[in-house]
């Protein structure tokens, strides 16, 4: 497995769409693990394909690296200690949705800024494994945050286009000159 570089605001690759997979083989298996890996180097719950500039619809997960998290005694558990629970999703498709959180997100491409961002609560979310088998299934709370967030993604969508607008304008301004003194 490898660490694969997560591109940043303002970087092309995160405004473009991601095309559906349809070759599940050794290559996307290989893909979706350095992905894994890299969410977990990186201290993040999710990831989406483009991020990592690979245009594919693929999605991993693992709601059991998010802090904090406590022992049986009520100590904290490190977040590497913990057993690992990734998810991933192949073509991952949004069937449903009700209910509204809000929740403060942040993201692997977009460096020290998190905001309030409104989503759905529950979502019904179709997708294949990595054999091209179908799967559906409900998620709510944070496991369906984290989905809303990363098939955002796949749209050619960050958090911060959930912002109004002028909000959204001042944040991409401050988000580019971070990224030029880079």
């Amino acid at each position: 497995m490898a660490v694969l570089p997560v591109h940043k605001f303002p970087h092309p690759l995160l405004k473009q769409e991601a095309k559906p997979v349809t070759r599940f083989d050794e290559e996307l298996r290989q893909l979706a693990d350095n992905m894994l890996e890299t969410m977990y180097a990186e201290g993040g719950i999710g990831l989406a394909a483009n991020q990592v500039g690979q245009l594919r619809r693929l999605v991993v997960m693992d709601l059991h690296a998010e802090d904090p998290a406590e022992g049986e005694g009520g100590e904290s558990v490190p977040r590497l200690e913990r057993p690992r629970e990734p998810r991933v999703f192949v073509n991952p498709e949004l069937r449903e949705a009700s209910g509204e959180i809000v929740t403060e997100e942040g993201c692997l491409s977009v460096v020290e800024f998190t905001a309030e961002v409104k989503r759905a609560s529950r979502i019904v979310l179709a997708w294949q494994t990595l054999e091209g088998e179908p799967r559906e299934e409900e998620f709510t709370e944070i496991a369906a945050v984290c989905l809303q967030h990363e098939l955002d993604h796949l749209a050619g969508k960050l958090f911060i286009d959930h912002l109004p607008p002028l909000k959204r304008q001042l944040v991409k301004k401050r988000l580019a000159k971070l990224a030029q003194s880079a």
